[in-house]
């Protein structure tokens, strides 16, 4: 499925044909965004916003239609609800300084999933050191999906946030945000969305999910590193004070008073990342042309093919079995570590990440030092699942 609109299947790895099942960490990228950041540079790039010339007003155009793209293509009321960051990471830790911390109190409470990546634990727990905060945790059961019973137990008087992942990265499990939200807005409780894994695998309408933040990165959109959004529904804007200081986020300066732009202005301090902003719109343009449902229809094929693959292979363990998931599945391979694992797949061409994919307290909790994990992109096939299983096989025999 539109494999050969990436160039990267050209090369090789390891002298063999690459075989990239990363995706979650990283998606390749299309030609068509290749071209559109080259195209910029070459014929089109300047400074934005506040030039005069028309190279500058032709680069301030582009720059802001892809602030357009993005509100279409996750259903945003408002274009100034869509805020550019660096990424997924970035936007989390906006929204806890500039939208939690100002107003946070000893013993206030935030809850969040054990099945979180760090990017969204680690900006919290920095809050429980400054603000003398709490971190109230969602468990997760045997088979990766979230307990729903424990999650509304958890609110109280105190909880001002709730901080959830769309999908895991390691289990690919799909959590419930529409119902999590309701919930939590029951009991007058903001929501955070951590959608890296999610807004490649499905189509995202944060006005139906209902959620107050939703928060991905473009790379992982087979877009460009450098660039991530920020969705912060227009209710809060008001509440949401400075995270960084700079050009562009301002409207008056002097050494006695600063007064700030509006939202987005006023967290898009200093010159943005211009070019990644272009990316991110061919990106979006480019999945569009393909169609989110027709993507997720692929991957989830392909999905049933490599789970029943993996359940075949003897002493093999899938974590987290649950079900809707993305295309993700986590294994371990009893007696063999999987930084092995991984380095034997590396030399038949085909590339894994394997670790604890920056989610430690959920192998803790599955009692697992790393996993294997295999994620999967609308350019992989069925046959490269079948050299995978060969591969696992092998791995086998080197290690009895």
């Amino acid at each position: 499925m539109k494999r050969d609109d990436f160039p990267i299947f050209k090369t090789t790895n390891r002298n063999k044909p690459l075989i990239y099942l990363d995706s979650a960490a990283s998606a390749q990228k299309p030609q068509v965004v290749i071209d559109a950041i080259q195209q910029f540079y070459s014929s089109d790039y300047a400074n934005i916003h506040r030039g005069i010339y028309e190279l500058s007003e032709r680069a301030t155009a582009a720059y802001e239609a892809t602030r357009l793209a993005v509100q279409q293509f996750i259903h945003a009321k408002s274009l100034d609800e869509i805020i550019f960051v660096s990424s997924t990471t970035e936007a989390i830790n906006l929204v806890a300084q500039s939208f939690i911390r100002p107003y946070l109190k000893a013993g206030d409470e935030i809850i969040v999933s054990a099945m979180e990546h760090h990017s969204n634990i680690v900006p919290w727990y920095l809050l429980t050191e400054q603000c003398g905060a709490v971190l109230k945790v969602i468990p997760v059961l045997d088979s990766g999906e979230l307990d729903h019973d424990a999650y509304q137990q958890l609110f109280s008087s105190r909880t001002k946030l709730v901080a959830v992942t769309h999908a895991s990265n390691v289990l690919g499990t799909i959590n419930p945000i529409k119902d999590m939200a309701r919930i939590a807005h029951e009991k007058g409780v903001p929501v955070l969305v951590d959608g890296a894994q999610a807004i490649v695998h499905m189509p995202v309408d944060v006005s139906d999910l209902d959620c107050d933040f939703y928060a991905f990165s473009a790379h992982k959109l087979y877009g460009p590193t450098g660039i991530g959004v920020l969705y912060a529904k227009k209710q809060w804007h008001d509440k949401m004070l400075p995270y960084q200081g700079g050009g562009e986020m301002i409207e008056t300066v002097s050494f006695d008073r600063i007064t700030f732009a509006d939202v987005p202005k006023r967290f898009e301090a200093g010159t943005p990342p211009i070019a990644s902003a272009i990316g991110l719109h061919a990106a979006i343009d480019y999945v569009s042309s393909i169609g989110m449902e027709k993507m997720a229809a692929h991957e989830q094929q392909l999905l049933q093919v490599l789970e029943a693959s993996l359940q075949a292979i003897a002493n093999l363990r899938i974590i987290g079995t649950h079900h809707p998931k993305v295309g993700v599945v986590s294994f371990v391979l009893d007696g063999i570590h999987a930084h092995d694992v991984g380095s034997v797949l590396d030399h038949e061409g085909i590339a894994v990440r394997v670790g604890h994919h920056c989610a430690m307290p959920l192998m803790t909790r599955f009692d697992v030092p790393a996993v294997v994990r295999v994620s999967l992109g609308l350019y992989n096939t069925e046959q490269e699942i079948e050299a995978l299983t060969r591969a696992l096989h092998l791995t086998r025999k080197v290690f009895g």
